[in-house]
């Protein structure tokens, strides 16, 4: 087990390079001699530019000077340990959103949302071969039928996994195509099902209004269902990413967040503003292009790899 925990921190910190050469290398060498008021100045610049946002910025450099007013002699390992804690503090998972629990004998049904781009696709392929690794049955829906490409990447993410898929004509009605495929979920006793859907955002009301449409359909086959809404974001777009969930998150509420491309980003900070601006839990991460190349989100292993600033 400890050697699992070892792989899956060392996995993430080369994951968040880009970002730790932002963050905590540039904190442990501004700390590492004598500190005054620009020192905090520079320490807010330094944190804004790892994508923590203005709000979450100001907080942990007002924190931190409270602390070092109190303890003026801490060593810069306390003082990466208190900014630490003040991370985990922020990465507390807001109680109220949890999303619900399938009934006994019943898939989990997850909607899955995201703008085109996002890596939407590639983290449905992701997840389906996460719950499939489980020993569970896994179907997508592929609800996209806006997007060709959508449906025939998820039919080689589905092949790829060995997970069943239940797919319609390019133009078909995504609705029909849920329907279609919690119907056969409850026939084959599938376990997990996932559902992929269009990722436009140009008319915004037409969007929503067929993603309300799904959970209404969802519905008439499993009364709780969808049990989660998981929003797809792109790490490297930063505080844009917050745009996209405040929007996704007015029309349909939202259980949690799925951060893709967290390795290509030098905005790994986004996850602290995440959960600083929304409330709403980060619950996997994408760390590259294979197809094990998600993980569940681990608050304290992301936050000792986010703060470590060394390179072994």
């Amino acid at each position: 087990m400890f050697g699992f925990l070892q792989s899956a921190f060392q996995k993430l910190k080369a994951g968040l390079r880009k970002t730790r050469s932002i963050l905590a290398s540039k904190v442990y060498s501004l700390f590492s001699r004598p500190w005054d008021e620009s020192t905090f100045e520079e320490l807010e610049r330094i944190l804004y530019e790892a994508d923590l946002g203005t709000e979450c910025a100001s907080e942990f450099t007002e924190d931190l000077k409270k602390f070092l007013k109190k303890k003026p002699a801490a060593s810069t390992d306390e003082i990466i340990k208190e900014m630490k804690r003040q991370a985990l503090q922020i990465l507390e998972a807001p109680a109220d959103i949890q999303g619900k629990a399938p009934k006994i004998g019943e898939p989990l049904v997850i909607l899955i949302v995201g703008v085109n781009g996002s890596g939407k696709t590639t983290s449905i392929g992701k997840l389906a071969h996460f719950f499939q690794k489980q020993g569970k049955k896994v179907l997508i829906a592929a609800a996209d039928t806006f997007r060709a490409a959508a449906v025939e990447q998820l039919t080689l993410w589905s092949e790829k996994s060995g997970v069943q898929i239940v797919k319609a004509l390019t133009g078909s009605d995504p609705s029909a195509v849920v329907y279609d495929a919690l119907a056969a979920a409850k026939a084959r006793g599938i376990d997990v099902v996932l559902i992929d859907t269009a990722g436009r955002l140009q008319n915004k009301t037409d969007l929503m209004q067929e993603l309300e449409k799904m959970k209404r359909v969802c519905t008439k086959i499993f009364p709780d269902a969808p049990h989660q809404s998981l929003l797809v974001l792109d790490a490297t777009t930063g505080q844009n990413a917050i745009d996209q969930a405040k929007i996704f998150h007015q029309f349909i509420s939202l259980s949690g967040i799925v951060l893709a491309k967290l390795d290509g980003s030098s905005k790994g900070g986004i996850v602290l503003s995440i959960y600083k601006q929304m409330g709403i839990p980060v619950r996997y991460i994408g760390l590259g292009e294979q197809i094990e190349d998600l993980s569940e989100f681990d608050p304290e292993t992301y936050v000792e790899a986010l703060f470590d600033p060394y390179e072994k």
